[in-house]
């Protein structure tokens, strides 16, 4: 199974995002693109759709950009996956009547573990499991 580099950025802006989360402001893409080591224009394309699925908003206006529609603790990774992809895992064999019973059930057993995993790693995990860096610390 290949995730694509679509996925892979996309991943990677709404992480991003995440880590700007708490400051309650846009970010340009320029910005967020040179941070996350992604093309911008390609970088527009994903934020579109992520805004689809209202993962992200954007605000106009000099001071705009993109920020999380909601917290990183309500977003997954499988939010993510499903928005760029459509479904985080899929097969023909699962829809396929021709596909033997015992290897339906393999593949139906395998999609549900990975979506439920998928499901499971929300963006703030990630960002608790970096261990804060890029944290905001207040004296």
């Amino acid at each position: 199974m290949k995730l694509s580099v679509k996925s892979d950025y996309a991943a990677r802006a709404v992480l991003g995002l995440s880590r700007h989360y708490q400051e309650n402001l846009p970010q340009r893409v320029e910005t967020l693109a040179a941070e996350q080591g992604i093309p911008p224009k390609f970088l527009v394309q994903i934020l579109i759709e992520l805004k689809s699925r209202n993962i992200v908003r954007s605000l106009r206006g000099k001071q705009g950009g993109y920020m999380l529609a909601r917290p990183p603790a309500e977003i997954s990774m499988g939010d993510v996956l499903r928005c760029m992809h459509g479904h985080v895992f899929d097969t023909t064999g699962i829809h396929d009547k021709d596909c033997p019973p015992e290897l339906r059930r393999a593949w139906l057993q395998l999609q549900t573990s990975v979506v439920e995993t998928a499901n499971a790693i929300t963006f703030q995990q990630l960002m608790d499991a970096h261990g804060g860096k890029n944290a905001m610390y207040y004296i």
